[in-house]
Formats: C-alpha cells, structure tokens, sequence
C-alpha cells in the first residue's frame, strides 16, 4: 500500500501491514506511538529519530526498529519510506529500544514487494511466504551505531542536549564534572550509569552520528569537521572512519540501490508461491 495511514490499518488480522510513504524535505512526523512494532527504512534521504532515551540518524538504505508504544518524533530529510508495523509477538525484534539496522539486498528487495501487497493477502499464498521471510531477517538484524544515548537525570541532561546542538570534540569531561560539582572520577561513573558509554566514546559518537545528518543535507566534510573542533578534515575523517569503518561520503552512499533499482519489482529474492508460510507469520 502507498501513502496509507496505519491507523486505518492497525485492525487487520495480519502479523504485518506495509506501507509506503514519500516525504517532502524537513517533514517533522510529530511525537507518536504505534501499538504495533515498527521497521521504518528509507530507500532515500536522511531520518532523524528522537525519543526520551535518544537521537538516531538514519542513513539511505538503512532502517530503525521502533518496539511497540514508543513515542517517536521523525524528521524526514527527502526520505522514501517502506514501513512494516508488525504485530507485538510476531517476530523477536532487535530489542525494546531503538537501534537502526543494517538492510541486506534480499530484505530492501522484500520490503519493495511487501508495500504493493494488499492489506489483506493471503497468508498461505505468494504474500504469506514474503511476509515469513521477512521476519525471518528482521529476526537476524544487526545494529548500527548511530544512537546518541541521552540521560534521564535532571542535571546531566541539559549538558547532552547542549553538546548535541553545538558539538565540541575538545569539550572535556572536567568542565562536566565541575558544572555538576563532582570529582573526575565520580562524573566518570555517573555518565556511564546514565548513558552505558564512557563521556569519551559518547562524545565520539555525538559527532559522528551529528556529521552524518550534516553530510546528508550537503554540508562539506571540511566544514563539518571545523564546526566540531577538529584540527583538519583529515583528523575528522580518520575519527568517522575508525568508528564506522568508512570515510564520512563513504559511509552515507555505502549500499545504496541506483534510483531505478529502488522502485522494481521484486523477482528472484521471493520463495516459490507454493511454500507455506511458517508459524511466524501467522497469529
């Protein structure tokens, strides 16, 4: 289905609705939740995913993995989207946060077929048999690291959301400590218990998924890594490269299908029409 509401959807006895959707530049999906799980890909553009617990940054040609009732906000930078809102239980997802995942070629090749079936296919037909292989792969989904884990604490907080509009990579762990009246090695133990990083790899982190949001709208690497406090754009990409394996342009264009390929239909990643779908896919 194309530019569906999932509300007008949610009720269908199927493990998996599909939707696809195309976004205009800077469309904010204001703060929602879906009772079913989510897996939000984007064939094009930039996501920005924010909850409570985070910011995520999704790269074309990756996905996130929303759980059941997390409120989400979403920031669609030019984005083509193939959603799969899943049924609680049907498959054992990545987990019950938010993590963007890697999409292999079978799976991009699986959602562009799941989005032209209709609402209520056949569950033991050609669509059943997608819909199984389908969770069978989200079941086996690898996560990215493109989460900035954000505090709760009512102290710690208000200094990650300052970093994070205005990311620094010379700002130290002293000047945290001293703002919030800690030794250094207290501050250390609290950032960990608040956001599961030391400050050092959260800081790391914050500018590497931040770049990658920059890049997406055009940003120069050199004026990236300026604006973050790098000493070149070399020093910048040797960070990005050691924490995502690939140069920042690399990175963001890795995996991505031609403009034709994202919108063919699906041939020989499907099973034969005459598999049965498994236990997965049903109810």
């Amino acid at each position: 289905m194309r530019n569906a509401r999932i509300d007008d959807y949610d009720h269908v006895p199927r493990p998996v609705v599909a939707i696809g959707t195309d976004y205009p530049k800077g469309y904010r999906l204001p703060c929602h939740a879906h009772r079913r799980a989510q897996l939000l890909y984007g064939a094009t553009g930039v996501m920005h995913v924010s909850t409570r617990d985070g910011n995520w940054i999704v790269p074309p040609q990756r996905a996130v993995w929303i759980p059941p009732g997390m409120v989400h906000e979403v920031t669609m930078l030019g984005v083509s989207t193939r959603s799969l809102y899943i049924e609680p239980g049907a498959v054992p997802g990545p987990g019950d946060t938010c993590q963007v995942v890697g999409i292999s070629a079978l799976m991009r090749q699986l959602l562009i077929g799941a989005v032209e079936m209709p609402a209520h296919y056949d569950p033991d037909g050609r669509d059943g048999a997608l819909v199984a292989l389908l969770l069978y792969e989200i079941a086996g989904m690898t996560a990215l690291p493109l989460h900035i884990p954000l505090p709760r604490d009512a102290r710690l907080a208000p200094l990650c959301h300052a970093f994070v509009r205005h990311p620094d990579t010379h700002d130290s762990p002293q000047r945290w400590a001293l703002s919030l009246h800690m030794s250094s090695r207290t501050f250390s133990r609290f950032f960990r218990e608040q956001t599961g990083m030391a400050f050092s790899a959260w800081r790391q982190r914050a500018c590497v998924v931040l770049a990658l949001s920059r890049l997406a709208a055009g940003d120069a690497v050199t004026r990236i890594a300026l604006d973050f406090g790098y000493d070149s754009p070399a020093a910048f990409s040797t960070m990005f490269r050691r924490v995502l394996g690939h140069a920042p342009t690399e990175y963001l264009h890795q995996g991505m299908a031609s403009p034709r390929a994202a919108g063919e239909p699906l041939a020989a990643a499907l099973p034969p029409a005459g598999l049965p779908a498994d236990a997965l896919a049903r109810r």
